[in-house]
């Protein structure tokens, strides 16, 4: 059975702004929004770095149950290969409650160290391609926004790769 590296995050992306620095014309200082709403929706993802592919599901929380489920897709489309899945040792990851499918290996990264898990550059690209300095009018229409990113990295896996194939990673495939 082929193997499969792959590594595993999520993150939290709502409707509280996120403004930063943008161009404009020299006179012209651009005004940007705030939104001050705390409404969240949470992102999981794992990805390949040796050839970019990308799996995500969007949810309403981060529980053991949760992961499980997501877990269990990632399987289910690999399901004719053994995959090793490297991730954060968060409490949804060491819960006991988590259900890990029998093709699947869970491989924890030191405590602190968020740097060594490359699917990190996959929230900081959304964040800054589809979250600055916008407002969202509603939860769904971030939601709408974050899937639309996803997607977009999804369907380009040679961008991944660049992303996420970082030499360690790939020499260890």
């Amino acid at each position: 059975m082929p193997v499969r590296l792959m590594f595993q995050d999520e993150a939290r992306f709502g409707r509280l702004s996120d403004p930063r620095r943008c161009w404009a014309p020299w006179p012209i200082r651009p005004l940007v929004r705030r939104a001050l709403i705390r409404e969240y929706v949470y992102a999981y993802a794992a990805v390949t770095p040796a050839d970019g592919h990308l799996d995500w599901m969007l949810a309403d929380d981060m529980a053991a149950k949760t992961m499980g489920i997501f877990l269990q897709q990632v399987a289910q489309s690999h399901s004719n290969e053994f995959v090793i899945m490297v991730l954060d040792g968060a409490p949804s990851h060491r819960s006991r409650e988590l259900e890990i499918p029998e093709q699947m290996a869970l491989i924890r990264l030191p405590p602190y160290a968020p740097e060594l898990n490359p699917v990190e550059h996959l929230w900081d690209e959304l964040r800054e391609k589809e979250f600055a300095n916008k407002v969202f009018d509603s939860l769904e229409a971030a939601v709408i926004q974050l899937a639309f990113g996803l997607w977009r990295l999804e369907s380009n896996p040679a961008a991944l790769q660049s992303l996420t194939g970082w030499q360690w990673i790939l020499e260890s495939s």
